[in-house]
């Protein structure tokens, strides 16, 4: 992982951003001391297939019964 000053980060941001394109992580150091306070990474590819809602999506459902109250028996189906 290649690290650079801010200064180098204003000098040279089309030069860091070619190898953040080419998967390199670049980390951004910041004052006297140098110290880590960003990173700039590559983006991940999007996917094409829908992302689920919740981790029960499919899987569970609940009746309700008409005010929009459910006991916790019927919520877990027991």
């Amino acid at each position: 992982m290649k690290e650079v000053t801010v200064e180098e980060v204003k000098t040279h941001f089309s030069d860091i951003l070619l190898q953040v394109k080419n998967g390199e992580k670049v980390k951004i150091l910041y004052g006297k001391s140098k110290k880590p306070i960003a990173m700039i990474v590559p983006l991940e590819e999007e996917k094409d297939t829908p992302r689920k809602i919740g981790i029960l999506d499919g899987v569970a459902s609940y009746k309700e019964d008409g005010d929009g109250k459910i006991s916790l028996e019927e919520f877990l189906g027991l």
